[in-house]
């Protein structure tokens, strides 16, 4: 029996029970928000920390000629990571090229089977996505760089790329199942081919979960030095070609970090800071393209 069905007698203590009780309600309800704030303020302090002191290392380095000029032998004032930039560039542009498209795909599988084959291809990508990036390093380091016999850009790509494909397939698969089952019913209906439904329909409404973990893989990977130390290994010189050594923001960021001179290790703080930007910015244009997307897509 409701409230509203029982007797005038029992509303009138249900209401004076109520009354009684809503002063400590009220201090509970106070005291748990004020609990949930202190929580979220703590879980934010450590990343508030971090960013104020990067932010108030790095910036001292930043100026035309830190983001134009090539970096200079250790001790001379001056120089950059132009070089750095662009090897980081081209070494992320080709793991994402790499781990994207197949991503995306076995994404588009798991979210479409539940065999035994499927569960061990899903328990694999978790597996994946947990190995230290160090360990994918010196994988890539004996597949590729012994097998070839020199370090290379194209090396620390593909390492790269193992790290984003776990973020990509699993991103994929959650966005695809996300997609109601009236869409793929629809398709079928109006005569389409499984295949034809799923890249001209529930990708498409899809799309903003899609693109949100490619771009979250991207900025996983692109501040990873682990990998690049067996790989990529560095270079002071300009590198276009992804088979040679190339330089990358990471190894700077852990080269000239451990050396003694104030002119490196300033330099090391202000290529941190422009990874934190690009990182920070990365995510805040996932969020901001997916929510644009899904706004279409309906």
């Amino acid at each position: 029996m409701s409230v509203a069905q029982a007797p005038l007698s029992d509303r009138l203590l249900i209401q004076r029970a109520a009354r009684r009780s809503l002063p400590r309600r009220r201090i509970w309800g106070y005291v748990v928000v004020g609990l949930c704030i202190f929580a979220a303020l703590a879980a934010l302090s450590p990343l508030i920390a971090v960013l104020a002191y990067t932010v108030g290392r790095g910036i001292p380095a930043w100026s035309v000629d830190f983001f134009t000029q090539l970096p200079v032998p250790p001790g001379i004032p001056g120089g950059g990571i132009s070089n750095a930039l662009v090897g980081s560039l081209i070494i992320d542009g080709i793991a994402a090229a790499m781990a994207i498209p197949f991503g995306i795909a076995a994404g588009l599988f798991l979210a479409e089977q539940t065999s035994r084959f499927a569960n061990a291809v899903r328990f694999v990508a978790d597996v994946l996505a947990g190995i230290p990036s160090i360990t994918l390093g010196l994988f890539a380091y004996a597949l590729l760089v012994v097998t070839l016999g020199h370090f290379s850009g194209f090396a620390g790509s593909f390492a790269l790329a193992i790290l984003m494909l776990p973020v990509v397939m699993r991103t994929t698969e959650a966005s695809i199942r996300a997609v109601s089952r009236d869409v793929w019913e629809a398709g079928a209906a109006l005569g389409g081919r499984r295949v034809q439904v799923a890249f001209r329909m529930v990708i498409p409404a899809a799309l903003g979960g899609i693109v949100t973990g490619c771009l979250l893989g991207i900025s996983r990977a692109v501040g990873e030095s682990a990998p690049l130390l067996f790989t990529a290994i560095g270079s002071q010189f300009y590198s276009f070609n992804p088979g040679q050594p190339m330089a990358a923001m990471p190894l700077d960021i852990y080269q000239l970090g451990i050396q003694a001179y104030p002119q490196a290790q300033l330099t090391a703080w202000g290529t941190a800071l422009a990874l934190v930007v690009i990182v920070l910015l990365l995510n805040i244009g996932s969020r901001m393209l997916a929510r644009r997307l899904t706004r279409h897509a309906r």
